[in-house]
C-alpha cells in the first residue's frame, strides 16, 4: 500500500482495473459510432423473396443509403408503396426514370427504353410475354418524379408492369443497395 500525504493508506490501482475502464471507454466510442451511422446514414434491410434473383438471394442482407439519393436507371432500391405488399418495403432496379418511354418487345421479351432495347446481364431470363406482361398496356411514358421498376427475375417479380405498383413516385423510394454483406460468398457491392 501506498502512504498519502496526510498519512492516509490507499490501495494500489491495479492494472487490471484501468485496462478494463479503457477497454469500456473504447467499446462505448464504437457503440455510439454504429448508432449515429446506422440512424443517420445506412440501414440494414434483408430480401424477402426470389423476385431479385439471380443479383440478391432470398435472406440476403442489404447495406442501404438515402443520403444525397438522386435515382438513376440500373439502381437497385428499397421502396414502399401504401397498400402495395402489405405496406413492407420491396427491392427492385429502376429501369426507367422520369420522360423514359418504356417498351416491351411482346415476340422476344425484350425491355426497351427509349425505343432501345436493355442489355441487361444481370436477369434471371426474359419476360415470359404470354403469361408475364402485367397488365398494363405499352409503351408507357413514366411521369416525371417516378420511375418504372422491375425485378431480376423478371417471370417471378411483381413490379411497375402490374397496375396495383404501377410507376412509382420517388418519394417512396427508401434508399438504393450498396452492397450485399450476408452471404458472406455474396460480399460486395451489387451492380
Amino acid at each position: 500500500m501506498q502512504e498519502t500525504r496526510s498519512g492516509e493508506k490507499k490501495k494500489p490501482e491495479g492494472r487490471f482495473s484501468s485496462e478494463l475502464f479503457s477497454w469500456g471507454e473504447s467499446l462505448m466510442a464504437v457503440l455510439i459510432f454504429f448508432v449515429v451511422v446506422f440512424t443517420f446514414f445506412v440501414r440494414l434491410i434483408g430480401v424477402d423473396g426470389s423476385s431479385m434473383y439471380p443479383t440478391l438471394k432470398d435472406h440476403s442482407i442489404m447495406l442501404v443509403s438515402d443520403l444525397c439519393y438522386a435515382p438513376e436507371r440500373g439502381d437497385i432500391v428499397i421502396l414502399r408503396k401504401e397498400g402495395f405488399y402489405s405496406d413492407q418495403p420491396i427491392v427492385k432496379r429502376i429501369i426507367a426514370a422520369g420522360g423514359d418511354t418504356v417498351d416491351i418487345d411482346p415476340i422476344t421479351g425484350d425491355v426497351l427504353v427509349n425505343d432501345q432495347t436493355l442489355d441487361e446481364p444481370y436477369i434471371a431470363e426474359k419476360i415470359d410475354t404470354l403469361e408475364k406482361m402485367g397488365d398494363l398496356t405499352y409503351p408507357q411514358t413514366v411521369p416525371e418524379g417516378s420511375v418504372f421498376v422491375m425485378g431480376d427475375n423478371r417471370n417471378w417479380s411483381t413490379d411497375s408492369r402490374d397496375s396495383r405498383l404501377g410507376m412509382v413516385d420517388e418519394r417512396y423510394i427508401l434508399g438504393h443497395v450498396l452492397a450485399v454483406i450476408y452471404p458472406l460468398s455474396a460480399f460486395g457491392a451489387v451492380e
